[in-house]
């Protein structure tokens, strides 16, 4: 498993500029579909829709749009940590397991208010997140028995550290951090 964390701390006046990180993650999604175009294996993305169809990733240069590698990736749609923890907790009865499950912005489907009410706890929020990790290690681990399975969770935070890195730091082996480097009237360079 693999998390990327995305600094997105760039404003010019109200409009405030991100990395481009679900561009980052829409093209590993394409490349995990090339290395696997020879098995009948797909990669999911997972990601709230309304985000994605207001920010639509950009497909980098060379990549035919019309191309059947799109068939192979499965975008599943999810509103709150619910949606993905009902992926998950059927993906073992997928007969054929992806070769790659990506979320995107995979803190934001945890609202902390509502994950309060849930657990009765002030650390709500914490505790939904934790038990989904466990749920995505554990469906992880399942289908990597079969062949490999690749998890890349991302999340974005805004500041120094983030909050949350302490738990991502138990269930992911991998941490990754992609921040903006520099910002020229209107081009973004990473």
């Amino acid at each position: 498993m693999i998390i990327i964390f995305c600094v997105c701390s760039y404003f010019m006046g109200n409009v405030k500029f991100c990395s481009g990180k679900t561009s980052l993650l829409f093209q590993f999604a394409i490349n995990s579909a090339l290395e696997c175009s020879s098995s009948n294996r797909k990669v999911v993305f997972i990601c709230n829709r309304r985000r994605l169809e207001n920010k639509p990733p950009y497909l980098y240069q060379g990549i035919d749009p019309s191309s059947d590698v799109f068939q192979r990736i499965k975008m599943k749609y999810a509103d709150d940590d619910d949606g993905i923890k009902k992926y998950f907790a059927a993906f073992h009865l997928h007969d054929t397991f992806p070769a790659a499950v990506i979320v995107d912005d995979f803190g934001d489907f945890f609202q902390e208010r509502s994950c309060q009410e849930r657990y009765g706890n002030p650390r709500g929020r914490d505790l939904a997140m934790v038990r989904t990790l466990a749920l995505c290690q554990n469906a992880i681990t399942h289908a990597c028995k079969k062949g490999p399975c690749k998890l890349l969770l991302s999340d974005t935070h805004h500041g120094d550290s983030p909050r949350l890195l302490f738990i991502y730091k138990r269930w992911i082996p991998a941490i990754f951090t992609v921040k903006g480097s520099c910002f020229k009237s209107l081009n973004l360079c990473l």
